[in-house]
């Protein structure tokens, strides 16, 4: 297959939502949907009366119609918490979830859908990308993390067979501890499977070397998502920071291109590529080509509200917008990019007034 050389961000939770993912498929590149925390944006769309009957008609397609039956025999009851064991809740209601945003993304046309997936956020992973696969998700993209286990897990997934992955275990003693997903265990029905393009996404020239070497499984190529792009960056390189507390990045956190080359694979580049020029710069430095994802955010078919798009985008063209790394905003390590939107943590009295609960629970550790 000729791989994209336009690849639409994942972003966030409901930004890069279905609508988005098509519009860019049906262009010809690929659009990807976000899958971090399907199950609740799923269920706040049925609770709110499933707007468009969107819902509806893509669990119309589901392979099993008693797993549908089962998700809406819930009522209005609240998403699950994550867990490693996984209740049959959990898993059914993921997996129809992220199939039903895939099987929405693919609807009515012939393009390429991708699903992004973070590492960090590892125990919905199983049972989302099996709803992914049931959907025929053509790529799966992951980074925030090193996932060298996900091969195989698609490999088995594909299968229907049983898929395992290591949970990290934090605190005094650490260690990891094994999640299994059955299908056969969920699923009445098996319908065919095709296992997904893998592009893991990666900071660093060096780790995509280490996925080659210790992935269990075939990797098809690689996003390298340099420090400038939006949302998650992975951390400087010795953990340097300025006089205002903001990481520090310099010539050690940019990756060598030549030994990218070297991979054999092909790559697309991210962090300021959403323009001709950095494409074609990108394509002469050996780049299949480019991933970009704030300007697909802050288009009309992304899910920010439009509240939003319209304040930064005027700021944008007045000239007063400010965007930084801050490495305190997200509860997960990464640093994140935080833009001067009124009412937002951008502003430091908002963001020591915030109430910090973990009432949806997938940053859990």
């Amino acid at each position: 297959m000729q791989h994209p050389t336009i690849i639409q961000g994942g972003m966030g939770v409901g930004v890069s939502d279905w609508r988005l993912a098509r519009a860019v498929a049906c262009r010809g590149q690929l659009g990807v949907v976000s899958g971090t925390a399907l199950a609740h944006v799923f269920v706040s769309r049925l609770r709110a009366g499933d707007p468009g009957g969107h819902m509806t008609r893509a669990m119309a397609s589901f392979p099993d119609k008693a797993l549908v039956a089962e998700v809406l025999s819930r009522g209005d009851r609240p998403a699950p918490m994550p867990t490693v064991a996984q209740s049959r809740d959990e898993q059914v209601l993921t997996l129809l979830a992220v199939f039903c945003e895939v099987w929405l993304a693919k609807d009515g046309h012939d393009g390429v859908i991708g699903l992004n997936l973070l590492e960090k956020i590892q125990l919905p992973n199983l049972t989302s990308l099996y709803g992914a696969m049931l959907a025929g998700v053509d790529y799966v993209l992951m980074g925030a993390g090193i996932p060298k286990a996900i091969p195989a897990v698609l490999d088995a997934l594909a299968c229907h067979d049983d898929a395992t992955q290591l949970i990290y275990l934090d605190g005094r003693d650490g260690g990891t501890v094994e999640q299994k997903f059955s299908p056969r265990a969920v699923l009445s029905h098996l319908p065919p499977l095709r296992r997904p393009y893998f592009l893991p996404i990666v900071a660093s020239d060096s780790l995509a070397a280490s996925l080659v070497r210790r992935a269990t499984g075939r990797i098809d190529g690689f996003i390298v998502e340099g420090w400038t792009a939006g949302g998650h960056n992975a951390p400087p390189r010795g953990g340097a920071i300025d006089t205002d507390g903001q990481p520090l990045y310099g010539e050690r956190d940019r990756p060598d291109l030549a030994r990218m080359r070297a991979l054999g694979l092909p790559f697309w580049l991210a962090g300021s590529f959403a323009t001709g020029e950095r494409w074609r710069a990108a394509k002469a430095e050996g780049a299949h080509g480019v991933q970009v994802g704030t300007a697909f955010a802050f288009c009309r078919e992304s899910g920010i509200t439009e509240a939003v798009k319209a304040e930064v985008l005027a700021g944008v063209r007045q000239g007063n917008i400010q965007i930084r790394p801050d490495p305190l905003a997200s509860p997960t390590g990464f640093p994140f990019k935080i833009v001067n939107v009124s009412g937002s943590v951008f502003d430091k009295d908002v963001y020591l007034a915030r109430r910090r609960v973990c009432d949806v629970g997938y940053l859990r550790f």
